[in-house]
C-alpha cells in the first residue's frame, strides 16, 4: 500500500500547488491513501468548512490540525461531525474533534492518529502516553 502524506498545505497557494500537482503525483506513484495537514489551508489560520470540502475534492482522505487548528473559528461549526479531520490526540480531555480516525482502503481499515509535541507548544498531555 502507498500513503502519501503532505506537510502544510498553506494558503491559496498550497492549495493550488495540491489542485495541480496531487492528481499526476497519485498516479504516477501509485497512491492509494492521501493525507495532509491542513491547519494552515486558510490563509495560514486554521482550515473552514469549504476549504476542507475543496481540498477532499482533489483527492485528500484525511486532513491532520496542529497547534493552528483553532486559528479559525469556522472549525468549531463542524469538527465534531466531520471524521476526516484529525486533531492532536494529545489535546486536554473534552477537545472539540477527535485525534484518530479510520478509512478503508482496498478491504484493509487504517488508523490515522494524531499527535502534538510538546516543545515551543503551549502544555499538553505526553504525546508518547497518548500514543
Amino acid at each position: 500500500m502507498h500513503i502519501l502524506f503532505i506537510g502544510d498545505i498553506v494558503g491559496k497557494p498550497g492549495r493550488e500547488a495540491v489542485k495541480r500537482f496531487l492528481k499526476p503525483i497519485q498516479v504516477e506513484y501509485k497512491i492509494d491513501v492521501t493525507m495532509a495537514n491542513g491547519e494552515n489551508a486558510a490563509a495560514g489560520k486554521g482550515l473552514t468548512k469549504d476549504i476542507a470540502e475543496e481540498l477532499y475534492g482533489y483527492g485528500i482522505e484525511f486532513l491532520t490540525m496542529g497547534n493552528h487548528v483553532w486559528d479559525n473559528r469556522d472549525i468549531m461549526n463542524f469538527i465534531d461531525r466531520e471524521h476526516r479531520i484529525i486533531r492532536p490526540a494529545n489535546y486536554p480531555v473534552g477537545a472539540p474533534g477527535q485525534g484518530h480516525g479510520f478509512l478503508r482502503a482496498f478491504g484493509k481499515k487504517i488508523g490515522v492518529l494524531n499527535l502534538s509535541g510538546r516543545i515551543f507548544l503551549p502544555s499538553l498531555d505526553d504525546p508518547f502516553s497518548g500514543a
